[in-house]
């Protein structure tokens, strides 16, 4: 929630608003006053028509201090109002240091909310009465309630949510504890395990390079014997004869010069002194040893996206590759892959162990010895490297228990997710693909994996820049508006001049402003700021974008809507697409995709 949304319905008949922070962080930027309420500062009491503004929190140098906060409640009278902001986090919250000075000055609290912001996480709104005023529901109305009847709701509601918030503070504590003994225990074991795979690593190299060593002393002594035969006088006088038995009417007539021809040789070479040059061998063409692999990618640029190998089905592995660069692993190649790609995470899908058409099928069911000690030593390659092995348990562990019993780094439970373009936007809704696109798509699912393996996140693909061109106060208020109240909330406002307007609360909000060209991957042009957009606009255009795989979305006259256009009007536009500086009604000739989504749907 925002600031905003929690104070305007308490402004009526509030003429002015009283700043009464001590601390540095000013709150005027987050208020958008309405016309007809003044902010003001002053020292005097703060009765009808005027709201008191306080802050508390963790920093006294950005919040103020304690002090300060209750001497500012001792100014309320009767009839004035207050608004309270916190820098705890609500599960923190310290309302006890300010509950008895609420209830000696006559202060009833209406309505507490949770904000938005990185430094400001709840608020809560008060006023000064004689009496006791209805309380407000979570929409910050008023209830209809008075007297006695109001007293009872009061004391009935604070016992049963006391009674439920203890039971949840005691299990986020026993849960706390228990991650925080578990984590532990596993840096503990990593630890331990890491000088132990160290020290086998290094045994089975020295094994290897040994090996190595012997099977090459055994090829010397294999070619030097190769050479001495093919070099022989009874070989080359045994091809002679060969030669002459296939072709006797030839091979007869030539016998006896290549006979003598091999004798004149040997008896040279017997009295060629040692100081002589011996004849230069022939070159030799040794076999192409590399195996040539499949269902391979290469990535030559900087790593930004996350390098998955590892055993995953056909349609997992079509579905991953959109966002990340896949490798799969056959039995027979799995060690050279392992090694050749650098992988940030090793990956075993259930599902594919379970494919009775599958190279692993019949993986950990104790059916397929080799197949599983085959996984055991990917696994433990990869772990050996540094690497991640996990499992994606994507169906019934039943169906493969061998799995569960090889040294994992992390185990998932769930579905792999599903891809937007395999989605049908007439037979699912567009409700159906806004859920995939936020919950369960594929580029979710692989957020996820990044950020248990610490790989680039797939979800910057998703990062949206508004550019915008604000010009007096409201502009930048409807500007806040527009850009907090969207579902999927842009990551960055690119503006001429931020140090000269009140964008705190996007910065606040985890929203970069900042000037000069976008950074996000994707840009939407806002700056019309008169033109209503709905807080669907940036989601609608980036789940068709995502679907479709365009170079820019927006709308066309003609309401086209899941359509590839010739052209439209781009609401959504590549970075690297609106930097070429190409006009919009070349795109298509381009060779650029443009798709259209409608921008209302029917009721």
């Amino acid at each position: 929630m925002r600031l905003t949304d929690l104070l305007h319905p308490h402004l009526d008949e509030v003429t002015s608003v009283v700043d009464a922070t001590s601390g540095s962080l000013r709150l005027d930027p987050y208020l958008h006053l309405p016309p007809g309420v003044t902010p003001t500062r002053h020292e005097q009491p703060v009765g009808e028509g005027e709201l008191l503004l306080l802050c508390h929190g963790p920093d006294p140098a950005l919040h103020g201090d304690e002090a300060g906060c209750l001497a500012a409640l001792e100014r309320m009278r009767p009839g004035g109002r207050g608004l309270i902001v916190f820098g705890h986090p609500g599960t923190d919250l310290p309302y006890h240091r300010l509950l008895d000075a609420l209830v000696a000055h006559r202060c009833q609290v209406l309505h507490a909310a949770s904000l938005g912001y990185t430094h400001l996480h709840a608020g809560a709104v008060f006023a000064c009465t004689e009496e006791l005023l209805p309380p407000h529901d979570w929409f910050g109305r008023p209830l209809p309630a008075d007297g006695f009847a109001t007293a009872l709701r009061i004391a009935d509601e604070y016992v049963l949510a006391d009674f439920v918030s203890r039971s949840q503070r005691a299990r986020l504590i026993d849960l706390e504890r228990a991650a925080e003994e578990t984590a532990r225990a596993l840096e503990t074991a990593r630890e331990d395990g890491l000088a132990e795979r160290l020290a086998a690593a290094v045994r089975d190299k020295d094994q290897l390079a040994a090996a190595l060593r012997g099977a090459r002393d055994r090829v010397d002594v294999l070619e030097t014997r190769v050479a001495m035969l093919e070099g022989s006088t009874s070989l080359r006088v045994g091809k002679a004869l060969v030669s002459a038995a296939r072709s006797p009417r030839r091979g007869a007539v030539r016998l006896p010069g290549e006979l003598y021809g091999l004798w004149r040789r040997r008896k040279g070479g017997q009295g060629r002194t040692s100081g002589s040059p011996a004849p230069a061998p022939a070159p030799e063409t040794g076999a192409d040893d590399r195996f040539h692999l499949s269902h391979r990618a290469l990535s030559v640029a900087p790593r930004d996206r996350l390098v998955i190998t590892g055993v995953l089905s056909d349609r997992t592995a079509e579905d991953f590759a959109a966002d990340a660069v896949v490798s799969r692993v056959l039995p027979h190649d799995g060690r050279l892959l392992v090694e050749r790609t650098d992988p940030d995470v090793f990956l075993v899908q259930l599902s594919a162990c379970t494919d009775e058409h599958g190279p692993w099928a019949l993986t950990g069911t104790a059916l397929a010895p080799d197949l599983d000690r085959t996984l055991a030593e990917l696994i433990g390659q990869a772990r050996a490297s540094g690497r991640t092995a996990v499992l994606w348990r994507d169906g019934p562990a039943t169906g493969a228990p061998g799995l569960s019993r090889f040294p994992w780094d992390a185990v998932l439970d769930g579905d792999t997710g599903v891809r937007l373009a395999r989605l049908d936007p007439v037979t699912d809704g567009r409700d159906r693909i806004r859920d995939a696109f936020q919950q369960d798509s594929t580029r979710v699912r692989l957020a996820m994996l990044a950020e248990l393996v610490g790989a680039p996140d797939p979800l910057d693909a998703r990062r949206i820049a508004v550019l915008a061109a604000p010009r007096d106060a409201t502009d930048v208020a409807r500007l806040v508006a527009q850009t907090l109240g969207q579902q999927h909330r842009p990551a960055e406002v690119v503006v001429a001049d931020p140090a000269g307007l009140a964008l705190d609360e996007l910065t606040a909000a985890s929203v970069t402003v900042h000037a000069g060209p976008p950074t996000a991957p994707w840009v939407a042009d806002w700056t019309d700021l008169t033109e209503d957009r709905p807080d669907t606009l940036l989601l609608d255009l980036l789940c068709a974008q995502e679907f479709s795989g365009a170079d820019a979305v927006g709308h066309t006259p003609a309401a086209d809507d899941y359509a590839f256009v010739p052209t439209l009007r781009p609401l959504l536009v590549r970075r690297s697409l609106l930097d070429s500086g190409a006009p919009p009604d070349t795109w298509s000739r381009a060779g650029h995709r443009l798709f259209a989504v409608r921008g209302k749907e029917p009721s």
